[in-house]
């Protein structure tokens, strides 16, 4: 893997933590859900299951309060309602969402990363709602006279660039003298390819979302040679809303969405892939129980489901908005990124 080094700037002061190498750097980018949705007032939802009980704790303090990770950093850039750019930038913590009380999956893989990594982290999220592979994030090798790059794939990269030309104004635990050095890049984006039928009118056959996996396919190329990384790890985070396909009692949706996950696993099967590319499948994380309570109309929930409707804050292709889902979503990312084993694993 490539290590990018900066030239130190005369008169810099730096900090006086130790550095065992070089700042890792992480790459977070795609739509609404990497932008996310869940709000903190969900996660007491997520000590109602034994299994996330230890997720809470790690999200949240006994006394309410959030970790403020003084070891990793991040600079998210977005837009706000009317299209202006924003960027967000300091120690990782709640509130680097769509808003100041919302989590994407930023915060636990945040959380877990530093458990895999003795260096700094710095990680780079670029996310906006509504946007798809096919047009906004269209990169350079898949660009025609008629697509051409998109927007947003620029935007991206010029971001990126303009956070690594100066990563200490980021992250206060940069050391030019060891530089730093990308380490990985997590995709999580998807539903306006999938619910395009102009774009893909045979999606519900077999390769009907081919053009889609070619694009993530270029994307990776065109990412990494840009950053001159190589071999730089992928992690896909596999669209999941609904959860898992055979649950599904639509058999068109079914199809359509089945074959939309396939087409975004598809590029990690590639032989130039292997090993560098993964996937995530979030339609594991899925909360059925929540999801049944969120259709439930208010008056008719009893008085569990009143409980269990605090952990929902957004509607279905938000993931419901669900602290639970979002933080393991996280935590998946960055034990994929790690190359971890675990019962969640799908690699």
């Amino acid at each position: 893997m490539r290590k990018w080094m900066a030239t130190a700037v005369i008169g810099l002061i730096m900090p006086m933590q130790v550095q065992a190498g070089p700042l890792q750097v992480y790459i977070l980018s795609g739509q609404s859900n990497m932008q996310g949705h869940a709000h903190v007032s969900t996660f007491d939802y997520i000590g109602r299951d034994p299994e996330t009980v230890p997720l809470l704790e790690r999200m949240r303090h006994p006394d309410g309060t959030h970790p403020v990770l003084d070891r990793v950093h991040i600079s998210y850039l977005s837009e706000n309602r009317q299209g202006q750019p924003t960027v967000k930038s300091g120690p990782l913590t709640v509130g680097f969402g769509v808003a100041d009380d919302r989590i994407g999956p930023e915060y636990t893989f945040g959380i877990f990363m530093q458990d895999f990594v003795d260096e700094p982290i710095l990680i780079i999220k670029t996310a906006w709602g509504g946007k798809s592979l096919f047009a906004d994030f269209r990169p350079p090798s898949g660009a025609t006279d008629e697509h051409p790059v998109g927007a947003y794939y620029t935007r991206m990269m010029d971001h990126i660039r303009a956070v690594l030309s100066d990563p200490g104004a980021v992250s206060p635990h940069y050391d030019p003298a060891k530089g730093f050095e990308i380490a990985g890049f997590v995709w999580f984006q998807g539903w306006n390819d999938l619910t395009n039928s102009g774009v893909y009118p045979q999606r519900g056959q077999p390769g009907g979302y081919d053009v889609y996996s070619e694009l993530l396919a270029h994307l990776i190329r065109d990412v990494r040679i840009a950053l001159q990384v190589p071999d730089v790890r992928f992690v896909i985070g596999v669209l999941g809303v609904g959860g898992p396909t055979e649950d599904y009692t639509n058999p068109r949706f079914k199809t359509i969405h089945q074959n939309f996950r396939d087409a975004m696993a598809a590029p990690a099967a590639l032989p130039e892939f292997a090993g560098t590319v993964v996937t995530v499948l979030t339609e594991k994380y899925w909360d059925h129980r929540l999801a049944a309570v969120r259709e439930t109309k208010a008056e008719d929930r009893t008085d569990e489901e009143q409980e269990i409707a605090r952990g929902f804050s957004n509607q279905g292709f938000h993931y419901l908005g669900s602290g639970k889902m979002f933080g393991q979503f996280g935590r998946a990312f960055a034990e994929a990124m790690a190359g971890v084993k675990t019962e969640r694993s799908e690699n």
